[in-house]
């Protein structure tokens, strides 16, 4: 009897969740044939796009609001580390996109095809046009695997992965458990990349397994980045360093993938410091970080830098051009890294400036480029790295966060997934800048 009344129960909850989902989906949906124009457009549903979406919903209400966004499924991209390394699974990553929408605010599931700023209206694939009082463009970026000769196709093959999508990051972990011997590579391409850390956070895992399982000592595990330093932050480089040193890991500047030849397990790099030199590294296992671009539809749209990235201002978030055009995330220009941290500090920021732009008045609130990269060093440890637009370090608990640390681990494994999911998505979490002035008593 009470085992019935159990699987009664699971069954309930089952349907009670199914339910939710499809109630959510089918109030976010309604209205997409008969509503054309909004006071917010926001194109995007990543977490720029989400938290933005809440924020304005709350502005000018739900029904003033709508997400362009074409994917069923949100992921939340920076556990796929740890996926990568085993101590996550991937379903734990993704929820429909249709549970994370703000209630009442319309899902226009499709891509944005045309941008025309003049006209204060987007063009979308499925052949709709929508107008708009203000546009907040959250596009996120673009992953380039086919700019390196050999890839996509590479990853039919194993011992090859990328914790950078959804369909590899599994791959990933395959090949480091059924690593036997001889070289581990991790590639940095020659391009920005989102979670500039990710690169080097799963050397530094795969290195952690294979001491954990005897391997070790078979293994030879290089990191060739394109760029010239370990990291951007000093302070975080050196401490960085240390544990390449220590780890007897082997880093090489200055080398950018090429090509996979994936049938035959090897890798070209080019050197960047010389021309037209090229080296092949035979490998036993392999991580991809692929070269990424900002969204094809912003280049060429009057939006775009010479790059091809949301011109926008660094303070402001405003668009240098077109007043009531605004971006937050990956797709813009801003000089900091693209991270999710990025992003949350951002929607404060933006949110301030929209509101004082409603109201016809200046934007007051300025974005200091504030970024965090936790910095996964082991299964059990993290550098916490927190810097701004100069490089600076701008540290949230009053500890040296160059050091490794298990409490930060714990934070980066366990409550950001939280803070993500409950906080940054609702609209109600924009960083720790007001909880930094009060960890360093206001002197900070």
């Amino acid at each position: 009897m009470a085992g019935q009344l159990h699987q009664q129960l699971l069954l309930s909850r089952h349907y009670s969740r199914v339910f939710s989902v499809i109630n959510s989906h089918i109030h976010t949906s309604s209205g997409l044939a008969s509503k054309d124009h909004y006071k917010v457009l926001v194109l995007g549903g990543g977490s720029g796009g989400i938290t933005m979406a809440a924020r304005m919903k709350r502005k000018v209400g739900a029904e003033n609001v709508a997400i362009v966004e074409p994917s069923e499924m949100h992921y939340y991209q920076p556990i796929w580390t740890l996926v990568g390394a085993g101590s996550k699974n991937v379903a734990s990553s993704g929820r429909p996109t249709a549970s994370v929408i703000p209630s009442g605010v319309t899902w226009v599931k499709s891509k944005v095809a045309e941008l025309n700023p003049e006209n204060n209206t987007v063009h979308t694939d499925s052949g709709k046009k929508i107008s708009y009082d203000y546009l907040i463009v959250a596009l996120g970026l673009e992953l380039h695997y086919e700019k390196i000769k050999g890839l996509p196709e590479g990853f039919e093959h194993p011992k090859i992965g990328s914790n950078y999508s959804v369909e590899t990051v599994e791959k990933t972990w395959n090949a480091l458990k059924n690593f036997k011997e001889g070289n581990a590579l991790f590639t940095f391409p020659n391009t920005p990349v989102k979670c500039a850390g990710a690169p080097q956070k799963i050397m530094y895992l795969s290195d952690a397994f294979l001491r954990k399982t005897g391997k070790r000592s078979k293994a030879n595990i290089i990191y060739n980045t394109s760029l010239p330093v370990l990291f951007g932050v000093k302070k975080y480089a050196d401490a960085l360093w240390e544990i390449v040193k220590k780890r007897d890991l082997n880093v090489n500047l200055r080398h950018n993938l090429i090509e996979v030849r994936a049938d035959k397990q090897e890798a070209v790099f080019e050197n960047l410091d010389k021309p037209g030199e090229t080296e092949v590294y035979k490998y036993d296992m392999i991580h991809v970080t692929p070269p990424m671009g900002p969204p094809a539809v912003l280049k060429g749209s009057s939006l775009d830098d010479e790059a091809g990235w949301l011109d926008v201002n660094k303070s402001t978030l405003q668009h240098k051009t077109y007043a009531n055009v605004f971006g937050i995330g990956d797709c813009t220009n801003l000089p900091t890294s693209k991270t999710a941290a990025a992003v949350a500090a951002q929607s404060a920021v933006l949110d301030r400036t929209v509101s004082r732009i409603l109201k016809k008045q200046t934007p007051d609130k300025t974005y200091d480029g504030y970024t965090s990269c936790p910095l996964v060093t082991s299964y059990n440890t993290v550098i916490l790295a927190e810097f701004d637009y100069d490089g600076q370090p701008l540290e949230t608990f009053p500890v040296d966060q160059s050091k490794e640390s298990r409490v930060m681990y714990h934070m980066k494994a366990d409550i950001m997934p939280h803070l993500y999911w409950h906080g940054l998505l609702k609209g109600l979490w924009g960083g720790p800048g007001p909880y930094r002035t009060i960890m360093h008593l206001g002197m900070k």
